[in-house]
C-alpha cells in the first residue's frame, strides 16, 4: 500500500476529479431528470459497478490491450455510443408519448443494468484509470495489482458518491415540475436529447498513443 503522504496526496486529486463534470455526472443527471431520482441512483450505483469492471480490467491487463488495439478500441467506443444512442431514443419516445419510466413500474434491475453497460463499454473511463493510477503505485510498497485496485476502488467510491449526490439533487429539482406537465415534458425529451449526444461524444474519442 502506498505510503500515508502518496495516499493522501492520490485521494484530493481522486476527489477533485470526481466533483469535475464528467460524461457520468451528465449521464446521471439526465436519468434523474428524464425519469426521477430512484432511477438517477440505480443509475449511479450501475456505473458504479461499471467503473470496477474497468478498474479490474486495468489491473489485469485487459484494458492495455484493448487501448493498444486500434481494432479493439473502435468496437468498444461504437458499441458504447450505439448504446447511448439507443438509450436516448427510447426515452426522448417515451416522454413524447408520455410515458415515464419511474411511473410505469420499470424493474429495478433495468436502470442499474444499464448503467453498467453505459459505464463498462466507455473506453475513456479504461484510459483515464491507465493514465492516472500508475503516478501514484509504488512497487516497494507490495503487489502492484493490489494496489491498482485499491486505489482504483477509492476513485470509484468518490465518483459515485458524488453522483449520487447530483441524482438526489437532479431528482428533486424534476418533483418541482410535476405542477408544470408542459416543461416536464420538455424536460423529458431534452434528457434524452442529452444521453444521445453524451453517445456522439463516445463516438468521438480518440485512441491514446
Amino acid at each position: 500500500m502506498p505510503d500515508v503522504t502518496t495516499l493522501l496526496l492520490f485521494l484530493g486529486a481522486a476527489l477533485v476529479l470526481a466533483l469535475s463534470p464528467g460524461p457520468g455526472m451528465f449521464y446521471v443527471a439526465a436519468r434523474s431528470l428524464g425519469a426521477g431520482r430512484r432511477e438517477g441512483v440505480l443509475s449511479s450505483l450501475g456505473t458504479g459497478v461499471g467503473g470496477m469492471a474497468h478498474v479490474l480490467a486495468g489491473a489485469l491487463g485487459v484494458s492495455a490491450l484493448v487501448l493498444a488495439s486500434a481494432e479493439l478500441f473502435t468496437l468498444l467506443k461504437v458499441a458504447g455510443a450505439l448504446y447511448l444512442f439507443w438509450l436516448g431514443w427510447r426515452t426522448f419516445r417515451g416522454a413524447a408519448s408520455g410515458l415515464d419510466l419511474a411511473a410505469t413500474g420499470a424493474a429495478p434491475a433495468r436502470p442499474f443494468r444499464e448503467g453498467v453497460v453505459v459505464e463498462a463499454l466507455n473506453p475513456k473511463t479504461a484510459a483515464f484509470f491507465l493514465a492516472f493510477l500508475p503516478q501514484f503505485l509504488d512497487p516497494a510498497a507490495g503487489s502492484v495489482l493490489w494496489q491498482f485496485v485499491l486505489l482504483g476502488s477509492f476513485c470509484v467510491a468518490l465518483n459515485t458518491g458524488v453522483d449520487l449526490l447530483v441524482a438526489l439533487l437532479a431528482g428533486r429539482l424534476r418533483e418541482g415540475l410535476f405542477t408544470r406537465p408542459r416543461l416536464l415534458l420538455r424536460l423529458r425529451q431534452g434528457s434524452g436529447a442529452a444521453i444521445a449526444a453524451l453517445g456522439l461524444g463516445v463516438l468521438l474519442i480518440r485512441r491514446p498513443t
